[in-house]
């Protein structure tokens, strides 16, 4: 370090990674320091300044020497395991400051003397007791791995043995009776059984019968929501998705393609639609989201489609060493490794840390990050869809920007005046909350027959349940919506007409 980096830690203050101490003196103040910065992301000690308001005292050659050497000996001798320092005497306008630079350990947890656990929690430091956060530390250091540990109450009889079949030939070509080991042993041995004969968490994961019965906050809750906010009750459609993992990745890719528009995009009418975003982008996503996330916490998965916007949130930040900057450029740190080699012989799985690299490279500008330390990693794909505006003047309904349609081009001309949002209310008292704008817009853009497709197309929806239910139907038994083939209500060609026209 240099004298000017020292005199602007100095005026900027202690923080989580900067500490002052004026003296070195008593061992056992200093050790949960060190023991502090090792637990957590590593740190600076400047000796020599005054801890309250950052001047720079400074120390004799002498002081110097003695602090450098006593430093050393409390952490051979009053940290577990050793930390291992480095110290450098910095001059600051002919006085020495003594930088002793802590690097993040790799052996965590590292004690104190007394036995007691500290992490940095802003610029002071606290004493840990929870197992949660003690484990967490282990996680870190690679001496603890969630996914290997046995789950309570679980025994072979919580295996699927058609999908231990499914996987045995799969990969090495054989049943599982042709290994000449027993059942048990088998397992054991490809760690979907623990020594006890408990099942691990990542074989209760891959091949368990109802990994959900045992572990329920492992699933993936999945909603669509109105809107582009989570604050509403009301929803489109909304899923626990349970299972294995690859069952739950099938079942949340089929519940994105669900309530995501399929568009055109320049093919002919009757050729099948482009995912509005890109399939694979959503694939990758979401596989790295059960492979990576933390297992240490109790909570789901999260995937959530707004008009907007779609997000993918994986419980627990990324793992130790990896940014957001190097997951773009295919850094991996396998938080994982057992579910990732599951993974990778059951799924269309790489596990080559390319997965967020492909997702970026298809989705370009459109998917962004967030990464908080030990809570979550969200993922944010960006919707290309336009999305209508009203104009307030008239109360109609016009398309934003230029959109094809997956069933033609979207209409630009004005549209003719609808009722209130009091008067549909008044008229069709059955109609969900949180349906007036789109009622409106229904009504307004059937002033000639139209097909159902495109009015789904129009209001958002995917599931021709779902907008009968909350659409179609209330409007059809107000009399606000007539069909056009009367004699033949279920005739595949039937169209629908606003009687307000």
């Amino acid at each position: 370090m240099n004298t000017n980096e020292i005199k602007k830690l100095c005026r900027l203050g202690e923080n989580s990674k900067v500490q002052f101490k004026l003296r070195l003196e008593n061992p056992a103040k200093i050790a949960p320091e060190l023991v502090a910065f090792a637990n957590s992301k590593g740190g600076i000690l400047l000796i020599g300044v005054e801890d309250k308001t950052g001047e720079i005292i400074g120390l004799s050659y002498q002081q110097a020497q003695q602090t450098s050497t006593l430093i050393g000996q409390i952490a051979n001798e009053w940290v577990s395991p050793t930390i291992y320092l480095e110290t450098e005497s910095v001059e600051v306008e002919g006085k020495t400051v003594l930088a002793v630079h802590v690097a993040e350990g790799i052996n965590k947890p590292y004690k104190d003397k007394s036995g007691n656990i500290w992490i940095k929690q802003s610029s002071d430091k606290r004493r840990i007791t929870e197992n949660g956060e003690i484990l967490a530390l282990f996680q870190e250091s690679g001496s603890f791995r969630p996914e290997e540990k046995g789950v309570r109450n679980t025994s072979i009889y919580d295996i699927d043995t058609f999908l231990l079949n499914e996987y045995v030939e799969k990969y090495y070509g054989k049943r599982a009776e042709e290994f000449g080991l027993s059942l048990e042993q088998l397992l054991k041995n490809l760690q979907i059984l623990t020594p006890n004969g408990q099942a691990t968490l990542a074989g209760l994961l891959f091949f368990g019968k109802h990994p959900e019965m045992h572990e329920p906050a492992f699933i993936i809750k999945a909603v669509s929501f109105y809107g582009n906010e989570m604050s509403g009750l009301e929803y489109r459609d909304s899923k626990d998705i349970i299972g294995t993992i690859p069952r739950m990745f099938n079942e949340g890719m089929a519940f994105l393609k669900s309530n995501l528009h399929s568009l055109q995009a320049g093919q002919s009418f009757n050729s099948v639609g482009k995912l509005e975003i890109s399939e694979v982008a959503l694939r990758e996503v979401l596989q790295n989201a059960l492979v990576h996330r933390d297992y240490l916490l109790q909570a789901p998965i999260r995937v959530m489609i707004f008009d907007n916007r779609v997000e993918i949130v994986s419980p627990g930040g990324l793992p130790r060493g990896v940014s957001i900057e190097s997951i773009r450029y295919g850094k991996t740190s396998q938080r994982n490794s057992l579910i990732a080699s599951f993974c990778a012989r059951t799924m269309d799985y790489r596990g080559l840390g390319t997965g967020i690299m492909r997702a970026v490279k298809e989705e370009q500008g459109n998917i962004s990050f967030e990464n908080e330390e030990g809570v979550q990693f969200k993922v944010t794909i960006e919707r290309p869809l336009s999305t209508y505006s009203p104009q307030e003047e008239y109360g109609n309904f016009v398309a934003a920007e230029p959109f094809e349609y997956r069933y033609g081009p979207r209409r630009t001309e004005p549209l003719p005046p609808v009722m209130s949002t009091g008067e549909l209310r008044r008229r069709c008292p059955g109609l969900p909350k949180g349906e007036d704008e789109n009622a409106r817009r229904l009504l307004s853009f059937c002033r000639t027959f139209q097909g159902m497709l495109e009015m789904m197309e129009l209001t958002g929806y995917s599931s021709r349940t779902s907008f009968r239910r909350r659409l179609l139907t209330p409007l059809m038994e107000c009399g606000l919506l007539e069909q056009e083939y009367k004699d033949r209500p279920n005739t595949p060609k039937q169209r629908y007409r606003s009687t307000m026209t």
